[in-house]
């Protein structure tokens, strides 16, 4: 065999990161001999991996047809590695969550695959849709677990449970006051075009599988509505609907304490969908390793 591991290592971490200081320091490598190890690998094959602009690597097309190839067989080696040392079911699992998931389903899950499973050590990465499915698509994360609609061809994106999104406002914002009856009994508010327009909304932020649920159930509403704030955290903008600051839009999971405690009211929308489907989602060049397929399977489980 004409390449090492090793190689492979440095043009993965390097691919990765595309700085190769960034990639020897990750590989606990000096740069000389990361640097080396790249340059050895493309001249064993007279090939070029990367296009170089200063100090930063760009893959190339060949680098990017070799990429899920060395990956594949580096999460092989490791694997064989942890099977050698009478571990097989030891080791890593990289996993991803959208914010909704992350906080709210994931946890649980989490808690039982550890119960199941305590020679694996799993990592759990919070983030929005966005981010997740880059990380997916970088080999940064191994499982995925998303809220919001995408599609890659290098993916493998699998329905996994319903939700619904509702809207929210405070106990003392003038809709909710509006939906208490003569006789002093909460009603659930029905809001109309007109008083989605007049709203002042806190949403997620671009990105977000949340928002784009709410953006596809407001169609032909999106340009006319005002929205006051963006915020990244869920129990950032249940705290500002809860002090009056707007209405928003989120999981009905997410804020189930909130309604039962009476500091948030329930709101409807009318002829307004907001519905949506999680997905559990992993790279399809990606080798399955025995945590993933552990995880892959108790999700299915569970959905």
């Amino acid at each position: 065999m004409r390449f090492t591991l090793r190689q492979l290592e440095v043009f993965l971490a390097t691919a990765r990161l595309g700085n190769l200081s960034q990639a020897a320091e990750a590989l606990s490598l000096s740069q000389s001999a990361a640097s080396e190890s790249l340059k050895t690998l493309e001249q064993q094959f007279d090939i070029q991996l990367f296009d170089r602009t200063g100090k930063k690597l760009r893959l190339n097309d060949l680098g990017a047809v070799l990429r899920p190839k060395a990956q594949a067989l580096l999460d092989r080696a490791i694997d064989l590695e942890l099977d050698l040392q009478h571990h097989q079911d030891a080791g890593g699992l990289n996993l991803g969550a959208t914010m909704s998931i992350g906080n709210y389903n994931a946890i649980p899950l989490l808690a039982r695959f550890v119960d199941l499973y305590p020679a694996i050590s799993p990592t759990l990465e919070i983030a929005n849709t966005r981010r997740i499915s880059e990380k997916l698509i970088n080999f940064e994360l191994d499982v995925g677990l998303i809220e919001g609609e995408i599609n890659h061809p290098e993916l493998i994106i699998e329905p996994w449970q319903d939700d619904e999104l509702i809207l929210v406002c405070g106990a003392r914002h003038r809709l909710a006051e509006a939906g208490i009856q003569e006789s002093g009994q909460a009603a659930v508010q029905t809001l109309s075009d007109d008083e989605l327009r007049d709203a002042e909304w806190i949403l997620r932020e671009q990105g977000s599988g949340t928002r784009q649920t709410f953006e596809r159930a407001m169609s032909g509403l999106l340009p006319q509505l005002h929205v006051r704030m963006e915020l990244q955290h869920i129990e950032a903008i249940k705290q500002s609907v809860a002090a009056g600051l707007g209405i928003s839009c989120l999981s009905r999971l997410s804020v189930e304490d909130m309604l039962e405690s009476g500091r948030l009211v329930e709101l409807k929308a009318e002829a307004r969908n907001f519905r949506r489907q999680f997905f559990l989602v992993w790279h399809k060049k990606k080798f399955l390793t025995a945590a993933m397929a552990a995880w892959i399977d108790l999700c299915r489980e569970s959905a």
